[in-house]
């Protein structure tokens, strides 16, 4: 298993974008499902992740993963701050549900990123297969 920067960093940004989008652009997300929102995100770094490490399942499982659990630190780490704002004891149940946070988008990241190198791979083959001239 190899596990390739720029698939990671490619995976954190679309990571960190998907995950303070989710809740305004996916409905009901942000209140009544949040793990809806986590599980996106997740998949979606995910599958960036794994189709820019290449088309072997396991590099883009590991590189998925790492990928949407490094993007998740990253928005824990903003949201633990902003809490700080609001003082002590906000900034500790953010963190307390962040830790968790991290663990839940890192599944479907590992998830994502096989289902990104498998899509990788396939569309290596299709390419492979067809005539130069056309």
């Amino acid at each position: 298993m190899d596990l390739k920067l720029r698939a990671v960093v490619y995976g954190i940004v679309a990571t960190i974008i998907i995950g303070f989008l989710s809740g305004a652009a996916v409905p009901f997300t942000d209140m009544s499902l949040p793990i809806v929102g986590a599980g996106l995100t997740g998949i979606i770094g995910g599958i960036v992740a794994g189709y820019v490490a290449g088309s072997r399942l396991g590099d883009g499982a590991l590189n998925g993963g790492v990928a949407t659990a490094a993007g998740a630190i990253v928005a824990l780490l903003l949201l633990t701050l902003l809490g700080l704002m609001a003082g002590p004891i906000p900034a500790i149940g953010l963190f307390g549900f962040g830790v968790l946070f991290v663990v839940v988008a890192a599944i479907p990241g590992i998830i994502g990123g096989a289902f990104g190198s498998w899509l990788h791979g396939r569309s290596d083959r299709r390419a492979t297969g067809r005539p130069a001239g056309r």
